[in-house]
């Protein structure tokens, strides 16, 4: 489905802007963890599972982007929060 599609689907009132409707919207993350792709791997069937080494590294980067986020916060998010 086009984006502009999905955007006029989502809003509530014919006279909703898009900007509305963006703003509404939850976007859920995935994990991202070395766990998490293990067992999205697993779940796969994947006989190749990378290596140990490499899960560890996964997990040094997730730790660090939790230290330092690389996106800048959102202001609706700190207003759902409330």
């Amino acid at each position: 489905m086009d984006a502009y599609e999905k955007l006029r689907s989502a809003k509530l009132r014919e006279r909703e802007s898009f900007s509305s409707v963006v703003r509404r919207a939850v976007f859920t993350a995935t994990p991202n963890t070395g766990a998490a792709v293990l067992e999205r791997l697993t779940s796969l069937g994947s006989g190749s599972l990378p290596s140990p080494q490499a899960f560890a590294h996964w997990e040094r980067m997730r730790k660090e982007d939790r230290a330092e986020p690389r996106i800048s916060p959102s202001p609706w998010e700190r207003s759902r929060a409330s």
